[in-house]
């Protein structure tokens, strides 16, 4: 592994090419994933503070930027929702080494409103409407027959009618107070460029690499 390496030419990042909001920022990266057909350009990494005080990271999906607030939606009763309504100060990073682009996010979490989950629920294919009554997430279950005996029993107390939100599924909205947008350079002096929320104002500052 020691010997890995890859050498980062294809962007540059200055000052003087930022925006002066992060969010619009983010959405002129987000928009050159989305043209560059990279898998999965919302696929974010959610790191929480467990047990112990130990850090607990996942991967999610980004499901929107509504007003300055960073939407994903998963299981109420999961491990990542319980450690989130202890401890809200959470952090997001996005990956997209296509690009060779990082930016990573921290702010503060909280349960999005019941009609915006239901409006996004209702959104849903169907087999995801189901999938959400079925698994108990992050709790154990003794084998996959069991989870597939679930989902038919699921499907029949369903047939024919709309699949509700269950109580237990909903959306959780990021409120970030600070970004690092990171651009690969050549001999690892990449740029890395922080936004960071003083009362109202965004300031910007460069990190060294």
């Amino acid at each position: 592994m020691e010997d890995l390496r890859e050498h980062y030419s294809k962007e540059t990042l200055n000052e003087k090419d930022l925006s002066s909001s992060p969010f619009t920022q983010f959405e002129k990266w987000f928009q050159n994933a989305l043209d560059s057909r990279i898998k999965e350009p919302n696929a974010m990494i959610l790191s929480t503070l467990g047990e112990k005080d130990i850090v607990d990271s996942r991967t999610v999906l980004l499901k929107g930027l509504e007003q300055e607030q960073f939407v994903f939606y998963t299981n109420y009763n999961s491990d990542k929702s319980k450690q989130l309504r202890e401890h809200p100060n959470c952090s997001l990073l996005f990956l997209w080494l296509d690009l060779e682009r990082q930016i990573r996010i921290q702010g503060k979490a909280e349960k999005l409103d019941a009609s915006k989950s239901d409006e996004y629920f209702a959104s849903r294919p169907r087999g995801s409407q189901l999938g959400a009554w079925v698994s108990d997430q992050s709790s154990r279950i003794n084998s996959r027959d069991e989870l597939e005996a679930k989902l038919k029993e699921v499907e029949q107390r369903f047939e024919g009618k709309e699949v509700s939100r269950p109580e237990h599924w909903g959306g959780f909205a990021v409120t970030p107070n600070h970004f690092e947008f990171w651009q690969g350079r050549p001999n690892r002096l990449h740029d890395r460029l922080v936004y960071e929320k003083e009362g109202s104002i965004w300031t910007i500052k460069r990190l060294q690499p």
